[in-house]
């Protein structure tokens, strides 16, 4: 079965995930991405996008692992969830644009 439905989770301070969505489509593709203002709302999220038939979800860097795992459980293990993560070459950077 090729991917047709994927969904992205990003998490930032003031998103509302029932506002805060997009949806790209084109012919056979279909992308939607939704903001949650803290993890755990990431999980109802989550859920909501297995029902609407998204095939893979990818969670922003700012879930780390932890809550990669728990976003994962919460769809029990339905579908793939990944995450985005940095490189070593990130690190100083990162620490920069988050430090304040």
């Amino acid at each position: 079965m090729a991917l047709r439905k994927f969904g992205f989770i990003v998490t930032g301070p003031g998103f509302d995930p029932a506002r805060h969505r997009q949806l790209m489509q084109s012919t056979g593709f279909e992308m939607v991405s939704v903001g949650v203002s803290s993890p755990a709302q990431a999980l109802d999220v989550a859920q909501a996008m297995v029902r609407d038939g998204v095939q893979l979800i990818e969670l922003c860097g700012g879930f780390g692992p932890q809550w990669t795992a728990r976003v994962q459980e919460a769809i029990a293990h339905k579908i793939p969830v990944g995450s985005v993560s940095y490189g070593a070459e990130s690190i100083a950077s990162l620490h920069e644009l988050f430090a304040g």
